[in-house]
């Protein structure tokens, strides 16, 4: 079998950016350490690429993006923007799903720092502050609070939640709820139940759906939770859970909007062209995608930038309401 470049870092005791940095020799390491990974490298045969070694000294025109689950249809649209962007600037991407396991997410910031990518964009969230703040690389975040001196770029979470609630209070909703999933971590996408709880105070109830569950599960609690709460109006924390209400609400011959309207989140262009009739709150992904390459080349060039960048929503009018 090959070796790789983790071997090596497993055998010298040493992380793989350490080994990188020996590899191309970059930054201040101790001799002790230098022969460690040498002789690491000898013992398991080890060759640096060369495509790796004819970069020495030069920049790669890569960045890393980590997203938490690359199927779901906001994060792959906004992806899709995200390569589109830097490949007008002259980078290439190095796709990472995370898939909301801590330990890939980590392996994958060590594969990413060992490249010696030009930045990184992530909108995971596993890890504690001090993984990120480890990387030397210039890091952007979407939506998630990384470390203190990682940027932020998010659209107008608590104007979400807010909106969101105001409109359904205007259509004459008398028992409004919100099903949001179970992120505990503190970052902006938790502005949304805040804006929504922030319009309706007291009479505001928020319920927890489970991330990981499987369709059929999450159909099975949606199915208990109309039944149970009776809502006559629902703002759903993402459009495919507000999809999955609409098709439950049919199945228990609830009538959208009649019956029970209803409001999501994120309003990607596959919604707009396949359920036109859901009423969301938009995201302006093209922009934020925009936003986000031009931070991240700001913080590349070492140039002087602010901590949080908010985009606005807007209201994309449906038949769900």
């Amino acid at each position: 079998m090959v070796a790789k470049l983790t071997d090596v870092a497993e055998l010298a005791g040493v992380s793989p950016t350490t080994v990188s940095r020996v590899i191309n020799k970059k930054g201040y390491l101790s001799q002790k350490t230098v022969d460690k990974v040498k002789a690491a490298m000898r013992e398991l045969g080890y060759q640096p690429n060369n495509f790796a070694r004819s970069l020495q000294g030069k920049s790669a025109r890569l960045v890393g993006l980590i997203f938490p689950n690359i199927s779901n249809i906001f994060y792959s649209e906004l992806i899709e923007h995200l390569e589109i962007e830097l490949f007008k600037a002259g980078y290439k991407t190095i796709i990472c799903n995370s898939q909301h396991d801590p330990l890939k997410e980590r392996d994958y910031l060590e594969m990413l720092a060992a490249n010696q990518v030009d930045g990184i964009i992530s909108s995971s969230h596993n890890l504690g502050i001090e993984d990120y703040e480890r990387v030397e690389a210039p890091i952007v975040a979407f939506d998630r609070n990384l470390a203190p001196n990682v940027p932020i770029i998010s659209s107008d979470n608590f104007q979400g939640g807010q909106l969101a609630a105001q409109t359904l209070q205007s259509y004459q909703c008398q028992t409004i709820i919100m099903i949001t999933g179970n992120d505990n971590s503190d970052s902006p996408t938790g502005l949304r139940q805040l804006g929504f709880s922030y319009q309706l105070k007291k009479s505001a109830e928020i319920i927890k759906l489970p991330n990981h569950l499987s369709p059929i599960r999450r159909e099975m609690e949606i199915k208990s939770i109309l039944a149970t709460r009776k809502p006559d109006g629902i703002f759903a924390s993402d459009d495919l859970t507000a999809i999955l209400i609409m098709k439950v609400a049919k199945q228990l011959g609830l009538s959208v909007p009649k019956d029970l309207k209803l409001i999501g989140y994120d309003g990607t262009a596959f919604v707009e062209n396949y359920f036109p009739q859901l009423t969301t709150i938009k995201q302006p992904i093209p922009e934020i995608a925009q936003l986000t390459v031009e931070i991240l080349l700001k913080r590349i060039a070492k140039e002087k930038i602010a901590k949080d960048y908010i985009l606005p929503i807007s209201l994309l009018p449906g038949r769900s309401i």
